[in-house]
């Protein structure tokens, strides 16, 4: 049986998607994480951040052992390394985190974002924002506002993908 038109170009805008796989994850993902990250903080510090301020919720605050996870899915990082990187955030110097006995758990650790924290968070989405908005500048609107939906497709489909039903 031949294959369909439409087989073909889904095999051929794989093939694209593939080819725009290193420009988009490392250049300009690199670019909005270097915005993110600003002269304070390393890469590390960035990302437990940032992962916070995604996944932490209302409360803006998440397990350690939940952290941990999610970071050392994106580095190999040591759980030691993940506690000093956690201890710098909150020391007096930065101010970033707080880090406190979880409720549920005594051998758990929660770890919050402080005011501070939360002022960092907006400084860092806005030198993100002001990136990005040197990408798109010589974009037309139909262009970004199509750009937005297919990133949001692709994450919703890998989310799913990586979550099954079960």
């Amino acid at each position: 049986m031949a294959a369909s038109k439409n087989d073909l170009d889904r095999k051929q805008a794989a093939s694209d998607y593939l080819e725009l796989f290193y420009p988009f994850h490392y250049r300009v993902g690199f670019a909005v994480e270097k915005a993110l990250r600003g002269s304070t903080l390393t890469q590390h510090q960035t990302v437990i951040l940032w992962i916070i301020h995604s996944e932490g919720g209302s409360s803006a605050s998440m397990r350690r052992k939940d952290i941990e996870s999610r970071i050392t899915a994106w580095f190999d990082l040591t759980s030691s390394a993940v506690s000093k990187a956690l201890r710098s955030l909150a020391r007096d110097d930065l101010r970033l985190l707080s880090i406190t006995e979880d409720p549920r758990s005594g051998r758990e650790k929660l770890v919050s974002l402080t005011r501070e924290g939360e002022r960092y968070i907006a400084e860092m989405i806005k030198r993100s924002e002001a990136v990005i908005l040197r990408i798109i500048e010589n974009m037309s609107a139909e262009e970004v506002r199509s750009g937005i939906h297919m990133l949001s497709r692709i994450v919703d489909e890998t989310l799913r993908l990586e979550n099954p039903p079960k």
